[in-house]
């Protein structure tokens, strides 16, 4: 029997004074919990990092916790956030110090277009009565059929170049703006941590107002141990509005290159005093282990809308009959960072076999709209030093070179096998933009005309905009940003996008939007068409 949908406000509201109730802070003296109800609560098992979910399809998700000790997770979900009637109990993981005890349970069997309430209890491995007190959430399975519409977020960069979570400004409150927008979910487009960027305890702005930060131990240095890496994932959840948005909001998650170090590429070796460890391969596995024990992460499991991509962060995540989002790895398997003028380049920014596996699932897929989250632009000039360059563009405005080649077999592609209703999303270089690709415009003609949308930083430095290569022929629609670099979030303020797609029409309208509820720039798109 399906479960009755309850009013949006009553959800938000509900939602909040669950997480007001139920959410320790993340440090919690003994005093506090020798408040707790009636509970003898020591040497229970606490979840003091909130819950997360994501992967949220029609019928499936996936909820994530991390223990203080170890633990069995279990979730419990309900029709409603009193939990009276209609409660499942489904039994999760261990959690133990493998995973930093953290943890994953996938939920399947649920009904579609359907708000979902969920806690998470940590039970005693030992003595499975004892449990800690719940923490509780909730998320919006994907509907079945289009008349629902679809809405949902996306940005990147946070807490990177010195500006971490500053108390005196309730932490990043960007969130608690996000979140009153309720969408379905929130795509994080990469740069999730700064592992590369240590967090002191006061930075100077542009007009030398100090910022004040949280600090960790783990944010002291670059991150090279396991902990460490673990340690940049934690801060994040030191951050209250960041925690509640988590705990509201599914989220469906990339990355990018912060989460190892700035720029990198497999077989890396590093000429950088701060490391000790050189062989950027040996951070790369540490920070890829630690990025999955985070995030409501389950590669491995591809019923959970991970189409034949078990250990991977490439996957296509379908959203009902609207939306298939096709989350890219412009990290993992890409060349070196080079000037980028080959004239054969068949590793490219994707690697050849993530090449061939989209191209397959765009041809695949039937969704109305096809967005591609690439966690990099396209046509943005990204330089690596003086003379690489760590996108795709590489400043040549004639044919194709280097990583453009791949890029330019993609987008042919598309125009030849007739895909319809293909969008470009990207964060990465920390101001706002919305982008034409046009072949009238293009040295390399091959390819329908698309739109590309480019959003953040969510909670790092702003930096002005940079330059476009004219291979593909685009043309800035709308951009802003900071007239100097490393704005502070109080200079530049955050900038996020909102994508909805609408039921009835098919319509998909971006909208990009800054921290204040300012919506910067507006673009309807129009479904069934191979070029927009």
């Amino acid at each position: 029997m399906p479960y009755p949908s309850p009013d949006r406000r009553s959800l938000i509201r509900g939602s909040l004074a669950a997480t007001a109730a139920l959410t320790l802070p993340a440090a919690v003296p003994a005093a506090a919990l020798s408040k707790a109800p009636a509970l003898a609560l020591s040497g229970r098992p606490q979840a003091l990092w909130g819950v997360q979910s994501g992967e949220v399809t029609e019928d499936s998700a996936l909820v994530w916790v991390r223990s203080d000790r170890p633990a069995r997770m279990l979730v419990e979900t309900a029709p409603t956030e009193s939990f009276r009637y209609g409660r499942r109990r489904w039994h999760g993981p261990l959690l133990g110090p493998g995973t930093d005890f953290t943890g994953v349970t996938a939920l399947h069997g649920l009904p579609p277009g359907t708000q979902i309430h969920y806690r998470v209890l940590l039970a005693d491995p030992d003595d499975p009565r004892r449990t800690g007190l719940p923490v509780s959430g909730t998320f919006r399975t994907a509907p079945a059929r289009r008349r629902a519409g679809v809405r949902f977020l996306w940005s990147g960069d946070l807490a990177g170049q010195g500006w971490g979570i500053n108390p005196d400004r309730g932490g990043h409150t960007v969130f608690d703006e996000m979140r009153g927008l309720d969408p379905d979910f929130f795509l994080f487009s990469g740069d999730t941590v700064y592992a590369d960027g240590p967090i002191q305890a006061t930075a100077l702005q542009h007009d030398g107002t100090p910022w004040r930060n949280i600090t960790t131990d783990e944010k002291a240095k670059v991150a090279e141990t396991l902990a460490e890496y673990r340690g940049n994932f934690r801060y994040n959840l030191l951050d209250e509005p960041y925690k509640r948005f988590q705990a509201q909001v599914p989220t469906i998650v990339q990355w990018d290159d912060h989460e190892v170090r700035n720029n990198w590429y497999p077989g890396q070796l590093l000429d950088d005093p701060r490391y000790t460890v050189k062989e950027v391969d040996v951070l790369a596995a540490r920070a890829r282990q630690a990025f999955g024990e985070y995030f409501p992460l389950d590669p491995g499991r591809t019923r959970h809308g991970a189409r034949g991509t078990a250990g991977r962060i490439h996957r296509v995540v379908p959203h009902g009959p609207l939306l298939d989002l096709f989350v890219l790895d412009m990290r993992t398997y890409r060349d070196p960072n080079s000037p980028g003028r080959q004239t054969d380049d068949p590793t490219g920014i994707l690697g050849a076999e993530q090449l061939t596996w989209l191209k397959r699932e765009l041809s695949r897929s039937r969704a109305v709209w096809k967005v591609i989250a690439a966690d990099m632009p396209l046509g943005i000039l990204v330089p690596d030093g003086a003379t690489d360059f760590e996108a795709v563009a590489q400043g040549d405005p004639g044919a194709p070179l280097g990583r453009e080649l791949q890029i330019a077999e993609l987008l042919r592609h598309i125009k030849h096998e007739r895909i319809t209703g293909t969008v470009w999303l990207t964060a990465d270089v920390h101001y706002t933009s919305a982008q034409h690709y046009l072949p009238e415009r293009a040295a390399f003609s091959d390819f329908a005309p698309f739109w590309e949308f480019v959003s953040g930083p969510i909670g790092a430095g702003g930096f002005p905009a940079g330059r476009l290569d004219q291979t593909f022929g685009p043309e800035f629609a709308y951009v802003k940003s900071p007239e100097f670099a490393n704005a502070s979030p109080a200079e530049a303020p955050p900038n996020y996008g909102e994508v909805r797609i609408d039921g009835a029409s098919g319509e998909l309208t971006v909208r990009l939007r800054q921290q204040g509820g300012q919506v910067l720039y507006t673009k309807v798109l129009q479904p069934g068409r191979v070029g927009q």
